[in-house]
């Protein structure tokens, strides 16, 4: 496949603004990704990374320019998306078949009332269409009220293949100053051994299955509710080579880095340049996709009766402060400010931008509103509904986001990091109007901002235990 510029700037659903509107209950589709950051899209401002068919979709829709997760990372985040509930600060509920050891990471409670639920119950068909395998792992339960759910498979870790490892050359995807990093890399090139064009990637199946999932119920199965989950543009970063070479200028000969070393401290210039060549050119791809499937939404005749939701679970570095990856006290703008985005076909929301933090736990309620639903009683996120309709901006003066031990806690002066709980001690504060971009840590030269953030996430930690506990009970 050769892609070019023209291909990339081809805007999806053309013709959906110009569509008959059509009486009755919303459809409603959910598109999540994974590790996308707001600062990755040009509709947020960059200029660097192509995403024609995501900003397509922001053009005819409502934007929230400050949204944030209430918790990360993937499972908690979409615990908290999902039920629309507090989930920060957690327990550290182990489970012996999962390697993931995070506080949160672990299924919805007994008690959880979750969007798909509610929609059910509503007399809406629900699907889900995922490939992120930590959904599916044993014991997990996020198909919960679907009535269908298909997982595509092979993502990082997924535990898909084991064999024959003598048939990968591992070599050529590690950087040789790490090699313990062979062990997670060699499961998912096993796990893509077979692939031989680009509709075997991850993201091609993912949205191929959620078209093909319209185009058997449509016609039926209204309303419907249509949940899509990629798990990219998270690591590994493995895009098709044409997206690939959109970026990579230099003449780089050296392992394809799918997965770059935590840091840069052992990484040449070039390999640097090679890393952000495939993270950009992965987010490209999963644009394309995502363009391809809108415009399956559009010739389906779905643009003018479905309510569609865009929304990041969270970022990543790339390459700022000399990191790569996320990471528990890597919770600067790089990886919280998330893109959130709701096209409504009955409104004229095109071009409309709402300021102000709002925040993952705001989106299901927000949903239930735009569709006329009541809203669920376990619910602590907000409609953003009255904002929208007004334009105002959002009145929250202070965002908070949680990862296990950590904690940020935000506003348009100050972003201040630090661990909660007992262990060694973090704390990093960002003047955020001298420093946007959250490079310089201040936090030496402000003791008294410090202090006093510190006391704001102990005490958001300290009221939040009644709310975020739960139970796994086998009765109801």
């Amino acid at each position: 496949m050769k892609i070019t510029r023209r291909d990339l700037l081809a805007a999806p659903a053309a013709g959906a603004l110009a569509a008959p509107q059509i009486a009755g209950p919303l459809n409603i589709i959910h598109i999540g990704v994974d590790t996308w950051s707001a600062h990755y899209l040009g509709c947020y401002g960059n200029n660097e990374i192509r995403t024609p068919n995501v900003d397509a979709l922001a053009s005819k829709s409502v934007v929230f320019e400050e949204a944030y997760p209430e918790v990360l990372p993937t499972l908690p985040a979409r615990r908290a998306i999902y039920t629309g509930r507090r989930i920060f600060p957690s327990d550290l509920i182990l489970q012996r078949d999962d390697q993931v050891k995070i506080r949160g990471w672990h299924p919805l409670f007994t008690e959880d009332i979750t969007l798909s639920e509610t929609l059910k119950e509503a007399k809406y068909t629900t699907a889900l269409v995922s490939d992120i395998y930590h959904q599916f792992k044993p014991d997990k339960n996020f198909h919960r009220g679907f009535d269908s759910w298909r997982w595509i498979r092979g993502q990082e870790s997924d535990r898909l293949e084991t064999g024959p490892r003598k048939a990968i050359p591992i070599a050529n995807y590690v950087h040789p100053a790490y090699p313990n990093a062979k062990a997670g890399v060699m499961q998912y090139l096993l796990n893509r051994r077979t692939w031989k064009t680009t509709e075997d990637y991850l993201a091609a199946r993912t949205f191929q299955e959620a078209s093909q999932w319209l185009e058997n119920n449509a016609d039926e199965a209204h309303p419907f509710y249509l949940h899509i989950e990629s798990f990219w543009p998270h690591e590994f970063w493995d895009p098709p080579e044409d997206f690939y070479r959109l970026y990579m200028k230099s003449d780089y000969k050296g392992p394809r880095l799918i997965s770059p070393p935590m840091t840069t401290e052992k990484v040449s210039p070039v390999e640097i340049e090679h890393a952000l060549a495939l993270y950009a050119g992965l987010v490209t791809f999963v644009d394309d996709r995502i363009g391809k499937f809108l415009r399956d939404v559009d010739r389906l005749g779905l643009m003018s009766n479905t309510l569609i939701v865009f929304v990041a679970d969270h970022g990543t570095m790339i390459g700022e402060q000399g990191q790569f990856h996320k990471g528990e006290t890597r919770i600067r703008t790089q990886v919280t400010h998330v893109p959130l985005m709701i096209y409504h076909p009955r409104q004229n929301w095109a071009g409309r931008r709402i300021k102000g933090f709002v925040q993952h736990t705001d989106l299901m309620p927000t949903v239930l509103d735009l569709a006329g639903i009541p809203p669920v009683w376990r619910v602590t996120g907000e409609s953003l509904r009255p904002l929208i309709e007004s334009g105002s901006s959002s009145k929250h003066e202070t965002v908070i986001t949680g990862w296990g031990e950590h904690g940020t806690v935000r506003n348009h002066e100050w972003a201040y990091i630090g661990r909660w709980s007992p262990g060694p001690k973090f704390e990093e504060l960002y003047d955020v109007q001298k420093d946007p971009k959250e490079l310089k840590n201040v936090a030496a030269a402000n003791p008294s901002v410090v202090g006093e953030y510190r006391a704001r996430l102990k005490d958001h930690v300290d009221s939040g235990w009644t709310t975020t506990r739960g139970t796994f009970a086998t009765k109801l």
